[in-house]
């Protein structure tokens, strides 16, 4: 299996099956609803995970929580925790209704704390941080492979704080841990005093603590490499930890052609997408362009997903013809080499055509796409009816309830616009 790594410049070879994989794939900062743009490293994460079990590899999958960050001071003063832990609620739910369930660990910064002083100890002692008045920052011009990830050159580096402290001894120095102000109601004991992690330290101390010094695949947008990556191989390979090998950076969500940002106004939010396409019509979305190229997000691209979706799940109302169409090989051949989603979703297309209904379910599935049933009992329909009108009077009890007795029952029921649609358990 082959992958394009940011690092590499180039593809690269994963080890033979079974590994093992670790990957560790770049969260949100939880302080409002997350929008469709921090779906795709999540959808991304959990089909390669999928994909690299179906290929024999034993994989590990961490998908961190920031929930520690200046952003999340400044969207609730005074009240940073509950903020955080509502939003960190509101992602859980809106990214597990697309039904993946591939991550093994959600971190969160504010459960690693004692990790994340031990590192910065770490650094201090090897003389790689240092501490002004409850400040600690790393030495950039010490590490010497500095700017190698995303190609900076260290003259030409900008310090990414709005308030650049003047004890710095470098103003490209960036902070591992700041001292707690006066408007900041949350904080932590440390050795330099009161205060919080800064946004970089919190990952390497997560991805080490749950894969060790030294994994597979390191995951996230593409507006991460730098500063935050870049400054993540830094404090790891400052110890001498190998880090990351692989770097996956996915392209950017662009709303009509532009990158989609909460400063700018342009988001929509998951559940928002979600409640108004449905689940498989946004997978769907997320497969027609390669992991590593920009996305556009518009009613546009979407109503074209719906109706590849639809075109898809139609297949199933016709007789299976087996053996027709290209082979299952195909199929491993684009996705091991770079992952190649739109040239999968073709050969789907395909076997939709010369309707190899084996083929097509089993790729589908690999995706998260269930194809419809339409073979469901009477009384599962009943309790699916029941569930609706539940949730039309908003009694969500109720409908939980009748959710767990379909699902026991070996079946899922999936919300999509204007309705729901019954597909068999996994």
């Amino acid at each position: 299996m082959r992958l394009y790594s940011t690092g590499a410049r180039g593809v690269v070879d994963l080890p033979g099956p079974p590994g093992p994989i670790g990957m560790y794939v770049c969260g949100p900062t939880v302080y409002a609803r997350a929008h469709i743009g921090n779906a795709r490293p999540y959808v991304l994460g959990s089909w390669y995970k999928r994909w690299l079990r179906e290929r024999g590899y034993d994989v590990t999958l961490v998908h961190n929580i920031t929930d520690v960050n200046d952003k999340i001071y400044a969207a609730a003063p005074g009240a940073s925790a509950q903020r955080a832990a509502e939003a960190t609620e509101w992602y859980l739910e809106d990214v597990g209704r697309f039904g993946l369930d591939a991550v093994d660990h959600y971190p969160l910064a504010t459960e690693s704390m004692a990790e994340i002083i031990r590192f910065i100890v770490d650094l201090i002692d090897r003389g790689y941080a240092y501490e002004v008045e409850g400040d600690v920052y790393f030495r950039v011009a010490r590490f010497e492979e500095y700017g190698r990830l995303s190609g900076q050159r260290l003259d030409q580096l900008e310090d990414e704080e709005d308030n650049v402290n003047p004890l710095k001894e470098d103003p490209r120095d960036f902070a591992l841990w700041k001292a707690n102000k006066p408007e900041e109601d949350t904080a932590w004991d440390s050795p330099w005093g009161q205060g919080r992690p800064g946004w970089h330290i919190e990952c390497s101390a997560m991805a080490e603590k749950l894969l060790g010094p030294a994994f597979e695949i390191h995951g996230g947008g593409l507006d991460l490499v730098f500063p935050h990556h870049e400054n993540e191989v830094a404090q790891s390979r400052a110890l001498g930890h190998e880090f990351a090998r692989i770097w996956m950076h996915n392209g950017m969500l662009r709303f009509t052609g532009e990158k989609m940002s909460k400063s700018v106004g342009n988001i929509a939010t998951i559940k928002e997408v979600l409640d108004e396409w449905g689940v498989e019509t946004t997978l769907l979305f997320f497969l027609t362009a390669h992991w590593r190229s920009p996305i556009d997000f518009s009613d546009e691209t979407m109503e074209q997903a719906k109706a590849q979706w639809t075109t898809l799940s139609n297949a199933f109302v016709q007789e299976d013809k087996t053996d027709l169409g290209p082979a299952w090989e195909e199929l491993v051949a684009v996705l091991d080499d770079d992952f190649n989603t739109p040239a999968a979703l073709a050969l789907m297309h395909e076997w939709r055509r010369v309707r190899n209904l084996d083929r097509l379910r089993r790729a589908l599935e690999l995706f998260g796409l269930a194809p419809p049933d339409v073979d469901a009992p009477d009384e599962i329909r009943e309790l699916a009816r029941s569930r609706q009108e539940a949730r039309e009077r908003r009694d969500f009890a109720e409908s939980d309830r009748l959710r767990a007795e379909i699902e026991a029952a070996g079946w899922e029921v999936r919300d999509e616009a204007g309705g729901y649609r019954l597909v068999r358990g996994a």
